[in-house]
């Protein structure tokens, strides 16, 4: 559709910008081949909003503004699947496709057709629309019953919020799925910001589309690949190809798919698109096989478990035998000394492998790898090279066994065993492989809060050897930031500006933002609270900090560790001659709510979740997150869930958030 300028009110203005901005999502998320660019679409999303924000009656449920927002929720609510999602059998060779063929043919005769697609590597979704419009969505489950995953999988811009055709109702099934790329890059960016890695991306997948918080699974940048009709209202089709060109042309983004006759054919296609599985945006597992006629479907029917119209391929791990040709040990940005072998090229999945992963000395000394060794190796989910054994046989004389180093191959830094963790550590907090990670998490929102500190610009900083550790950011100059490149003037001015304002910031905020183990925010602020200056901690026996509340003996011990560093003492210094502020300010307004612990649950609408939070710390009470025997009071919004049903089973009061402002403004507390 062509794009306008003009328009004769607010509404229609509102009217062209829905249609126009989902055409655009499904030229781009679907089809692959937009037509404008990334900016321009943002700007036209922007000016959505501004007018549903003026406008909110306006809003209506296909707009895409409204993909992402929904409520927090408590739990998911079951669903039972009007057609059942049913799992398919699996096949493992030949022989047995053979036979599943042979099958077919006498029931059907020689000329049925089938079709062949990938197997996708995700979690099976229905999707359900009624007029056209999207009403709901559910995962598998048992087949029978799933969950109402709806908000999340709102989310997901591949999903059409309207179809072209209005059928009374329409439900799909679909497998969603995290792109290898989109895993890939949100593995990089957890590793940066010390976050543990996501397995796989099926299981990414997975636990992205059962966040409770709709705005987390948006970040994860889910897709699906729709493969059934279930049900559509007021049509009919003769082919499953037929149906899956029609959910094309409903603007799905649909299984890639080829009809074909014969078992040799069958057999050279499952065999392709193992070929082809690289090529493919998301993860394979197999290759599913169907009868393509419906109404043949029907005469074959279903056992209690599987259709008897299908199987799936499953496709065995390919394996093949290299040498390890050296091991290296790669220092992480948190720390960690992750330990990789170096291998002769082997070919796997599709992919040339050159190194795999040892994990820790655990796993190193478990299989006793060794530096010549011949080892199997496979894909682990088909994406990350592993050493499955050794063949001892073939090892050659004169190895040793590996170990881990003492010091760190990056800064020379002792290490040390975490034990917690099952990893070795760098002790050092300036190591230039941590860097970029602990600057970051320094001048992050909820540390030292300065603003200018992406990612790229203190990578920037790195580079030109003007920060080689927090205390050194209150050494830039305007001036020495202007070196760096052109049109940089007004970041310039206002990063030296932010940096000289965050000398102010509380002591809680520069506890959490040392990036010392185990001290978060709450552990932060309680430690200001109860010490009031950074140096009355630094002197703290080890005994005094656990007596605190919720400071345990792990804590203590892991402050007592990084205060007695060499590189702590000098970033303490530093920070000190700098005039950055070493004392708290007690946040604790009063004591009205001292030994009580509260929880709130449901939409609240006189708080955010952090402002009450905040608040019941404020006044000398704890903010817990579930509810349990030493619960004092539930204060409750809507769509409580399962919390408010656990404080009624334990008889805990459950106060609204209207009756929990009186209490303690009359400071009437039981």
């Amino acid at each position: 559709m062509e794009f306008r300028t003009e328009f004769q009110d607010y509404k229609d203005e509102m009217a062209f910008l829905r249609e126009y901005l989902t055409e655009q999502g499904y030229l781009y998320y679907v089809l692959d081949a937009p037509v404008i660019p990334d900016y321009e679409y943002d700007r036209l999303n922007r000016r959505l909003e501004d007018l549903e924000a003026a406008h909110p009656e306006e809003i209506t449920p296909d707009s895409p503004t409204q993909r992402v927002g929904g409520k927090i929720l408590d739990s998911f609510q079951p669903y039972t699947h009007e057609v059942p999602l049913e799992s398919l059998q699996d096949v493992f060779n030949e022989a047995e496709v053979a036979s599943f063929c042979e099958r077919m043919e006498e029931a059907l005769g020689p000329n049925a057709e089938y079709s062949v697609e990938p197997k996708v590597d995700g979690l099976s979704v229905a999707l359900e629309y009624r007029d056209g419009v999207f009403v709901r969505g559910a995962t598998r489950g048992d087949g029978r019953v799933g969950e109402d995953v709806t908000e999340n999988l709102r989310t997901i811009r591949s999903i059409p919020m309207t179809l072209p055709e209005k059928l009374p109702r329409l439900i799909v099934r679909g497998e969603v799925y995290m792109a290898r790329s989109v895993f890939e890059t949100i593995n990089a960016k957890r590793e940066l910001e010390g976050k543990p890695l996501m397995a796989n991306p099926r299981n990414a997948a997975a636990g992205s589309l059962r966040q409770l918080d709709p705005k987390i699974c948006a970040q994860r940048q889910l897709d699906i690949a729709v493969f059934n009709l279930q049900l559509a209202e007021g049509r009919e089709f003769v082919s499953h190809a037929e149906t899956i060109d029609y959910l094309a042309a409903q603007r799905f983004k649909v299984i890639p798919h080829k009809t074909l006759c014969g078992t040799s054919d069958i057999q050279a296609e499952i065999f392709r698109i193992n070929d082809k599985r690289m090529d493919y945006p998301f993860d394979i597992d197999g290759a599913v096989v169907k009868v393509n006629s419906l109404s043949d479907r029907t005469v074959l029917g279903s056992t209690a478990k599987f259709p008897k119209w299908a199987v799936a391929y499953k496709y065995p791990p390919e394996k093949k035998y290299a040498t390890v040709t050296d091991i290296v040990v790669q220092v992480g940005r948190t720390g960690v000394l992750t330990p990789k072998a170096v291998l002769t090229p082997v070919r796997l999945a599709g992919t040339t492998v050159t190194n795999a992963t040892l994990h820790n000395q655990d796993f190193i000394t478990e299989k006793d790898i060794r530096i010549g060794d011949t080892v199997l190796v496979q894909k682990a989910g088909e994406i990350i090279p592993e050493i499955l054994s050794v063949d001892t046989a073939k090892r050659p004389e004169g190895t040793k066994p590996y170990l881990l180093p003492e010091t760190c191959p990056v800064c020379g830094a002792p290490v040390y065993d975490d034990e917690d963790e099952a990893a070795i550590r760098c002790t050092s907090a300036s190591c230039p492989a941590q860097l970029l990670r602990n600057l970051m998490h320094f001048a992050s929102r909820d540390a030292m809060d300065i603003d200018g500190c992406g990612e790229g610009n203190l990578q920037k900083l790195i580079d030109a050897g003007l920060v080689k550790s927090a205390a050194d950011l209150y050494d830039l100059t305007v001036e020495q930031l202007l070196s760096l490149g052109k049109k940089v003037d007004v970041w310039a001015n206002n990063l030296v500006r932010s940096i000289e304002a965050s000398k102010t910031r509380d002591l809680s905020r520069l506890l959490f933002a040392f990036g010392i183990r185990h001290v978060g925010q709450k552990a932060g602020r309680i430690l200001s609270d109860h010490f009031g200056s950074l140096d009355a901690l630094l002197t703290a026996p080890v005994e005094e900090m656990t007596e605190i509340r919720d400071i345990g003996q792990t804590t203590a011990e892991s402050i007592a560790a990084w205060r007695e560093l060499p590189q702590s003492h000098t970033l303490i210094e530093k920070l000190r001659v700098h005039g950055v502020n070493f004392i708290g300010e007690k946040t604790a307004k009063s004591d009205l709510l001292a030994g009580k612990t509260i929880v709130a649950t449901g939409s609240l609408t006189l708080y955010t979740r952090k402002e009450i939070n905040d608040l019941i710390e404020s006044l000398g009470g704890k903010a817990a997150g579930s509810v349990s025997k030493k619960t004092s009071y539930v204060v409750a919004g809507e769509n409580a869930g399962s919390k408010l049903q656990k404080a009624a089973e334990l008889g805990i009061p459950v106060l609204t958030e209207e009756e929990f402002r009186t209490m303690i403004e009359s400071g009437n507390i039981e």
